[in-house]
């Protein structure tokens, strides 16, 4: 199951791209069901927070009146940002499993904020279980080509 959700967070990320956003994707599972989709949708909607995961959350949370995620995964095409890990960690995720490393990332993106989402939550109240890279050559297909501006 692990490789069939990853693959969908994967297309999702496919799918942001071609809509002219940042190639990432996300997916929230809870007892082997995808119970949320989301997309990196900054430029569409203009709102540089809108990351997959961190929308994902916002998004899920809001429509289900919760803040407590310490049941469900939430798979994503890229290993989370900074600020996506600390949602994770506000929401109290209870594990992340992601394909691209922040350190791939880092090559791929130039500069940029690369902490690793394992030291974020080392240091937080809160500490998701992290599995990962998984699918990595998958995702890294993701950014042929891609340019971040």
């Amino acid at each position: 199951m692990k490789e069939q959700f990853m693959k969908k967070a994967i297309e999702l990320a496919l799918q942001a791209r071609k809509e002219g956003n940042e190639p990432f994707g996300a997916i929230l599972v809870k007892d082997n069901d995808i119970v949320k989709i989301g997309e990196n949708k900054v430029n569409t909607k203009h709102d540089p927070s809108y990351h997959a995961e961190l929308g994902l959350i916002r998004d899920y949370c809001s429509e289900n009146q919760i803040t407590d995620l310490k049941e469900y995964t939430l798979y994503t095409s890229c290993e989370p940002c900074v600020m996506c890990s600390g949602a994770m960690v506000w929401s109290n995720l209870g594990k992340v499993v992601y394909s691209v490393t922040h350190d791939q990332l880092a090559e791929i993106a130039g500069d940029n904020i690369m902490i690793s989402c394992r030291d974020v939550f080392k240091n937080s109240p809160l500490q998701p279980e992290v599995e990962g890279p998984v699918l990595n050559e998958e995702g890294l297909k993701v950014f042929e080509g891609y340019s971040f501006s």
